[in-house]
């Protein structure tokens, strides 16, 4: 055994199973029946004795079960996903049973279009009728039947394989204890359904295609190869295209002035193209990408709300920035009617420039997220005690800053916060940081707590943590939430560094009971003296920043938030204005003697009403 083996599941079997028999068919979405349906399949790690570790991996288009490890110790490349499947890695195959299966239509040895028909016995081909994504997945729960388990700690997947994670989340919620969407949508956009379509034509106008019984003849080669590189292109980003290949020739220095391939990326689309004919089936390409595009949760249910309503596990969505086919946009519309109906989600817009192939390729960013979710949906936040486990800690925090750094200047800030905000509470806390408070208010007060933070590896390690995190600026608005949603919404240290403070205290106002605001007092002496005899901006412990790196946008004192309460109609509750040297209230002269403050707001209640 070489070394590629010494953090893989190593050689792996494709098994097959019969889930349904051919006297008892399926009745597809479409209305016709199809039975005998075998299942390719293959699993790794060991099921334990709950049956509470199993994991299920969905593939996308034109993938399969061969997630990880080798068919053959000479194998050339391993499973698709082998660098966030295995021994220590993401999906840990040490602690949990990973299952992926084939999906239905596909020519990886599930029953698709390239199967004998037992009424024929030739091959489908054009006779398959038309599969769904929700198809796949009565399948999959057919297979999980047959394999005796009855729950999946989790269920992933990437661009189809999560439509697929969807689906499961509205069909069988009750079998699910988390979802992870990674660059995928509840339904294909117009500009989607036109690649699609026109990768089909290229097919179906193929000389070869025959009608879809081209098996045992010359195949539709030139048709299937044109589908690939127009999809292929769509998996891809104009950054990484440039950076790749620019507009450099292949082998020439000048033009040719001919037609033939001479562009970089020419030869290379060429190149994806012929690869993909030696090991994919036209038939199947035109059966799956066409239940792509039927693919709509808010047609079939009402509204996207109404499909989720069920639905009871945590979900963990995923987009990329470069990734165009599936946008963050569409991430986000997950995100908001998951929100909205009070699920617990959390969300991620990790930076990459690959494009929608970046769930991929970016095992360290993606993989840190996967760990964190699965264990903590595994081992809930709520039953571990102390600091993150060495599992849990492997985002990148930003250079320089350690876990619970910014904890450990806030202490103080942080304990005054939390003795404000009732047990079992539930709780905002914008600006969440590296998730110190969120983690702290959960193993002492038990609230029910949700964060909402801009930084993307500060996101990375709150879901490290294994809390609910959203990655967005709260300066979008939080319009997708109904009024009262939380009891409490904390603005920590954060207020003066944004661009609309009016604004986002209002909208926490309105989705809140209550905001608890803290913010530096930039009245304090120390930062008058610098002002009036160095003649400089205030820099200290409390405000460590020079005036060109500063966060801070707005500087602003206690008089100034009382105004801004008063002509808000802002109702102040409770007002602490902190000397952080002795750890105590300022009494007197709060304006100058506090170096920051914390208020309990809420909204003004007219008695007249």
């Amino acid at each position: 055994m070489d070394d590629r083996f010494e953090n893989s599941v190593g050689i792996v079997e494709t098994k097959r199973m019969r889930v349904v028999e051919e006297d008892s068919p399926l009745v597809l979405r479409c209305g016709k029946e199809l039975g005998p349906i075998d299942v390719a399949y293959e699993t790794y790690g060991k099921l334990s004795e709950k049956k509470d570790n199993a994991v299920l991996i969905c593939h996308a288009l034109t993938g399969d079960a061969h997630v990880a490890g080798y068919h053959k110790e000479n194998d050339r490349k391993p499973g698709w996903w082998e660098d966030m499947v295995g021994p220590g890695k993401a999906i840990d195959t040490n602690k949990y049973f990973v299952i992926c299966s084939n999906v239905l239509g596909s020519c990886y040895g599930t029953t698709g279009p390239v199967e004998t028909n037992p009424k024929t016995g030739e091959p489908y081909g054009l006779d398959f009728p038309i599969v769904t994504i929700a198809d796949m997945v009565e399948v999959q729960k057919l297979l999980l039947d047959k394999l005796g388990i009855k729950e999946l700690l989790a269920v992933i997947g990437g661009s189809m394989g999560g439509m697929q994670v969807l689906q499961w989340t509205v069909t069988y919620p009750e079998m699910i204890k988390s979802a992870v969407v990674a660059a995928s949508t509840t339904k294909l956009g117009a500009q989607a359904i036109a690649f699609d379509a026109v990768g089909r034509h290229a097919i179906l106008a193929d000389g070869n295609f025959a009608g879809g019984r081209y098996h045992g003849k010359d195949t539709p080669d030139n048709g299937l190869a044109i589908a690939r590189m127009i999809g292929h292109i769509t998996y891809l980003s104009e950054e990484s295209m440039r950076h790749k290949f620019g507009r450099e020739l292949r082998e020439n220095s000048e033009y040719s002035y001919d037609f033939d391939s001479e562009f970089s990326v020419e030869t290379y689309l060429d190149y994806q193209g012929q690869r993909f004919v030696e090991r994919f089936d036209a038939n199947s390409y035109l059966y799956i990408t066409k239940a792509m595009d039927y693919f709509d949760l808010a047609q079939e249910y009402g509204t996207l709300q109404k499909g989720f309503a069920n639905a009871n596990c945590r979900f963990m969505v995923v987009s990329f920035t470069s990734d165009w086919l599936f946008t963050a946009q569409q991430s986000e519309e997950i995100v908001n009617s998951l929100a909205a109906g009070g699920k617990d989600v959390s969300y991620c817009n990790i930076y990459s420039p690959y494009g929608h192939d970046a769930f991929l390729l970016e095992p360290i960013t993606l993989g840190a997220i996967l760990s964190g979710f699965i264990g903590s949906t595994y081992r809930p936040l709520s039953e571990r005690t102390g600091e993150p486990e060495e599992n849990e800690t492997r985002s990148a925090l930003p250079k320089g800053v350690k876990p619970g750094d910014h904890a450990r200047r806030a202490r103080v800030d942080y304990e005054l916060i939390s003795s404000m905000i009732d047990e079992g509470s539930k709780v905002l806390d914008v600006g969440a940081g590296d998730g110190e408070l969120l983690t702290r208010l959960i193993a002492d007060k038990g609230v029910r707590g949700e964060g909402m933070e801009l930084n993307q590896d500060m996101v990375v390690h709150c879901i490290n943590r294994g809390l609910s995190v959203v990655h967005r600026d709260i300066e979008r608005g939080l319009s997708y939430l109904p009024t009262d949603t939380f009891d409490y919404a904390i603005l920590s240290k954060t207020v003066q560094t944004l661009d609309n403070p009016d604004k986002v205290i209002r909208e926490l106002l309105r989705v809140a009971k209550k905001v608890i605001v803290s913010f530096p007092n930039f009245g304090h002496w120390r930062c008058r003296a610098g002002l009036m005899f160095r003649g400089r901006a205030p820099r200290n412990k409390q405000l460590p920043f020079r005036w060109y790196s500063s966060p801070n946008k707005h500087f602003l004192t206690l008089k100034d938030f009382d105004e801004f309460c008063r002509e808000q109609d802002i109702q102040v509750e409770k007002k602490i204005p902190l000397k952080l040297a002795s750890r105590r209230p300022a009494r007197f002269w709060s304006n100058i003697l506090a170096q920051q403050a914390v208020y309990l707001t809420s909204k003004y209640e007219n008695p007249a009403g």
